[in-house]
């Protein structure tokens, strides 16, 4: 038996392919499900059953569609009334797939009606556990997500399926969770790329704290989460639509720059530092790479016309990928090409990138306002002196109020800076990307606490 992990690094969740002989068993896939079909195929498997852990808030599942495609059995947990066929199954249920078995466990918290999958061997003895956002490794799943009146009840169902998880199953059962490798559905950063049900005995606090401490300390570390997660939920439920990965129509200069000037979405998907040393006036600068999906989808107007941006095919491609993970499928089209020549004439647009040891020069020297992106957790944590605090995802409402003159940007990282950045930069101003890891800051003490 084998278990392969299909990793979305750009969302921080996992999906899994487990096979055996010629048989293969599929728990959460995304939505482009060409990856596990390749997968698959390199096995040299037959997929006969599509299980779901939880109706998804993260990202838009492929599960209803590689069922489809595939004529495999499609298994949700019962409970949500959704709006196509699956096999609702509930606790103790058995998933039999020939030579793969998984046994059905109720593991309410994340969602009321998550489940997790006990993978069992032949002989009777268990492999592992699929628990989705359940037991995480050192964390657990959030249980915000379906709204503050379910949030204190879900906490206490999320501390006792992690109980019967670790009660139930033996220590050396390897936990394959779907979340926590970045994903904002995880309540705490999980630590580790793989675990046993023993090391999460000593090392998650669901096990190693009293119930009411592990219900206060989860509710009061939730931080924000991507505004998109709104709508995955809704899309899940009614049935996503089959998977587009086709390039978007072709965009020309002149028609590109109608739709800057009429305030149309219109994203370089560039790395931050070549859209600040060159970019047209107008444009969003969000670097494609692990983080970009996560907060375009946070900061993008739902349905508003979106257009990319792109050094070549292969970069719009991947940008289009990422984005129809979350639902974002009707892109009004790219453009594509060295940007002097989509800019057809027009000047370009540029500003300074500086790292702190630069702003720790600068801060006594000139008058300038530090604009720290970062979420209030964060800030409060530590924080560049006189710094002011206004979350990426909040920056839009706030435009019209941020200081005149200079502004030096930062986040944790620099790729929520460069996004701030480029929504920031306008003729009239001088704007400053800090790209930089923040621990540079702390390291030559211009930083405080709350």
């Amino acid at each position: 038996m084998d278990v392969s992990i299909i990793e979305t690094s750009g969302l921080g969740d996992r999906s899994y392919l487990v096979s055996d002989g010629a048989v293969a068993v599929v728990v959460d896939p995304q939505r482009d499900i060409d990856r596990v079909l390749d997968l698959a195929r390199n096995r040299g498997v037959r997929i006969t059953h599509v299980l779901e852990t939880h109706i998804h808030n993260d990202y838009v599942t492929g599960g209803l569609e590689l069922a489809r495609v595939v004529g495999a059995e499609y298994v949700v947990p019962e409970g949500d009334d959704v709006g196509y066929q699956r096999r609702a199954v509930g606790d103790g249920d058995i998933i039999d797939a020939g030579p793969i078995q998984l046994q059905v466990m109720h593991t309410p918290g994340h969602t009321h009606h998550h489940v997790s999958y006990v993978l069992r061997e032949t002989t009777g003895g268990i492999r592992g556990v699929f628990t989705g956002g359940s037991m995480l490794f050192g964390t657990t799943g959030r249980t915000d997500l379906l709204g503050p009146e379910h949030t204190e009840e879900l906490t206490h169902a999320q501390y006792h399926s992690v109980r019967r998880l670790a009660g139930e199953l033996p220590a050396d059962t390897q936990v394959y969770p779907t979340h926590g490798f970045g994903s904002f559905c995880a309540a705490t950063p999980a630590t580790g790329d793989s675990s046993t049900v023993g090391e999460q005995r000593s090392t998650n606090p669901a096990l190693t704290q009293d119930e009411q401490r592990y219900v206060d300390e989860l509710i009061a570390g939730l931080s924000e989460y991507p505004a998109y997660y709104a709508h995955m939920g809704v899309i899940n439920i009614h049935g996503p639509a089959p998977v587009d990965l086709s390039l978007p129509t072709p965009v020309d200069p002149d028609e590109l720059r109608r739709r800057i000037e009429d305030g149309e979405w219109v994203v370089d998907l560039r790395k931050r530092t070549a859209f600040a040393a060159g970019h047209l006036g107008g444009t969003l600068g969000f670097e494609l790479s692990d983080s970009f999906v996560t907060y375009l989808g946070w900061l993008y107007q739902w349905g508003a016309p979106l257009t990319l941006i792109g050094e070549n095919e292969d970069q719009v491609a991947d940008a289009r990928r990422e984005l129809v993970r979350i639902g974002i499928d009707d892109l009004t089209g790219a453009a594509v090409g060295e940007l002097h020549t989509l800019a057809a004439g027009t000047e370009l647009r540029s500003y300074r990138v500086a790292d702190f040891a630069a702003l720790t020069k600068a801060l006594p020297e000139q008058d300038i306002t530090v604009l720290d992106v970062r979420q209030r957790n964060e800030y409060e944590t530590s924080h560049i002196d006189g710094a002011i605090n206004i979350p990426l995802h909040e920056l839009a409402d706030h435009l019209g109020t941020l200081p005149e003159g200079e502004i030096w940007v930062h986040c944790a990282s620099g790729y929520r800076a460069s996004v701030a950045a480029s929504m920031i930069d306008r003729p009239d101003r001088t704007t400053v990307l800090i790209n930089d890891d923040y621990d540079n800051a702390m390291d030559i003490d211009i930083t405080s606490t709350t």
